[in-house]
């Protein structure tokens, strides 16, 4: 037999219930205060990085009108001047560090008995450095070709191309050649080949 009393009120943890409530609370609160603080924070830091553009666009419009004082006031022509007179300047500095002394002890030193030499025409650029273009006089192509193969022996000269071949009023051969010139070049341990020997155009 079931004995139980219908008119009592059954019992309920409403301490527990109230205390999970009170958590489920304080989280919202803690977490909107964290999300407002974060919103400020955040408002504050786009307003610096705001005034950081809006600086750093007005003094790129000061710069850009600087400039274009600047460029009003120069002369094209001055420019072009002191452009020309730099480059003048840098010639003869470089004609300056060629040394003709150096340039005819290797000549006197390769020369063959039977060969002369009758001009020298050197250029000089900063990029191809010293191009020497010489024009040579000598009894038979034999002898001009043994100069040409003893200067590329001296390690100073190279690229050596035979522009003109002929021969003149007294049957010599004439010959122009052009070649680089490296002074501080060391002389190879083997002797290069020889390059093809040039032909001369009969008179």
């Amino acid at each position: 037999m079931i004995r139980t009393n219908l008119s009592t009120r059954p019992f309920y943890n409403e301490r527990g219930v109230n205390l999970i409530l009170l958590a489920v609370a304080l989280l919202a609160v803690l977490a909107t205060l964290f999300n407002i603080t974060r919103f400020v924070q955040l408002r504050a830091h786009d307003s610096g990085l705001s005034s950081q553009i809006a600086g750093d666009e007005q003094r790129a419009a000061d710069m850009r009108m600087q400039a274009s004082r600047l460029r009003a006031t120069i002369d094209p022509k001055q420019i072009e001047l002191v452009t020309n007179e730099a480059r003048k300047a840098n010639d003869l500095i470089d004609r300056r560090t060629f040394s003709w002394t150096e340039l005819f002890n290797r000549f006197e030193t390769t020369l063959p008995e039977d060969v002369r030499i009758t001009s020298v025409r050197p250029k000089v650029d900063t990029l191809k450095g010293t191009t020497l273009t010489i024009t040579v006089v000598a009894k038979t192509i034999e002898d001009a070709y043994q100069f040409m193969a003893n200067l590329e022996a001296t390690g100073a000269f190279s690229d050596m191309i035979p522009k003109d071949d002929r021969y003149n009023e007294q049957g010599q051969v004439e010959s122009i050649v052009e070649m680089s010139y490296n002074p501080s070049g060391q002389k190879p341990a083997a002797t290069p080949s020889p390059a093809p020997m040039p032909k001369a155009v009969p008179k």
